[in-house]
């Protein structure tokens, strides 16, 4: 895989922070600057940066009320900060799996993609604005194929360590106006971002929420990313999915349904998607975007595409 001449992006390139950098809005992009003026009055100055973009936080000391409803502290989703709305870690419709992916576009992509359209299946797919730059074909044809495109932010690092304006920079220059990532690649300005790590307090809630987009965490994580580190291997991933499968069978979701964190970063997470992908459809009575799941059928600041309601995947 080697990044590839697309001339939309050779064109526009110098308009972007430089590729899996951390982004800072650029120093002549008044449209950045006019648009951080705008919302910074509404993000709080009270939040301060909490340790490295590498996720150190040794040094962090945080107070056991978790006043900033910092996920990584112990997984809050209910922001205190008036105004915000509740992040997204599972969804409403029961036996309901809201199926996604994160880390695309990836550059080997073809053989899962084609595997998931042989299935019917779409997915909401949590797109890297860098990624989206190197495989620009990759990331249409995601929207080719019918599937959800969020944000996954500019360059993968732990959001809760940027200054509030860099936070900004790592979601603008993926998401908004036409001349980011994701919009002058797919043509769509996707509503929906995830936080890498899940790392989102209320000081970065508060500049995605200005920005149009909702935060989607998680309740379940397979683990697929972790694989050759920190003790886990290959038998744990898929002890991961049966557990997960085996809580659908048991009732887990019953009433209200899930959202399990899964990975399109290499060949290894594609491959384990494919091969319990038979499971996970039979253990759940629908698969879905976590939009579709939401009944979210607009999910795209323009008017199309469109996704199906809920009860038309019924």
């Amino acid at each position: 895989c080697a990044p590839y001449y697309y001339a939309p992006v050779s064109t526009s390139i110098s308009s972007f922070p430089p590729i899996w950098q951390p982004a800072s809005i650029l120093p002549n992009d008044t449209n950045a600057m006019n648009k951080w003026a705008a919302i910074s009055p509404n993000v709080p100055t009270n939040i301060q940066p909490k340790g490295t973009i590498t996720g150190n936080f040794t040094n962090v000391t945080y107070n056991a009320t978790d006043a900033d409803c910092w996920w990584t502290y112990h997984q809050c989703v209910t922001p205190k900060l008036a105004g915000l709305p509740m992040d997204i870690s599972s969804v409403p419709e029961p036996k309901t799996l809201g199926y996604g992916f994160d880390d695309g576009p990836n550059c080997s992509h073809n053989a899962f993609y084609d595997y998931l359209t042989s299935q019917k299946q779409k997915a909401t797919m949590y797109y890297i604005g860098s990624n989206v730059l190197d495989w620009p074909l990759e990331a249409q044809r995601a929207i080719t194929d019918g599937h959800e495109v969020c944000v996954h932010t500019w360059s993968h690092r732990y959001m809760t360590s940027f200054s509030s304006p860099d936070a900004f920079a790592e979601l603008y220059y993926s998401q908004f106006l036409p001349m980011q990532a994701i919009k002058l690649v797919t043509g769509v300005t996707p509503t929906c971002w995830r936080p890498p790590y899940g790392d989102v307090d209320d000081r970065i809630r508060a500049i995605a929420n200005a920005l149009g987009l909702r935060t989607i965490l998680w309740k379940y994580d397979s683990s697929d990313w972790k694989v050759g580190t920190a003790g886990v291997t290959e038998a744990t991933v898929d002890q991961n999915y049966q557990s997960f499968i085996d809580a659908a069978n048991n009732g887990t979701f019953d009433t209200v349904g899930a959202i399990m964190l899964t990975h399109e970063l290499n060949n290894y997470t594609m491959s384990e998607a494919i091969k319990w992908y038979p499971s996970i459809r039979a253990a759940f009575n629908y698969v879905v975007p976590v939009g579709v799941a939401l009944n979210k059928s607009q999910p795209y600041a323009e008017s199309t595409p469109t996704q199906p309601s809920f009860s038309q995947c019924r």
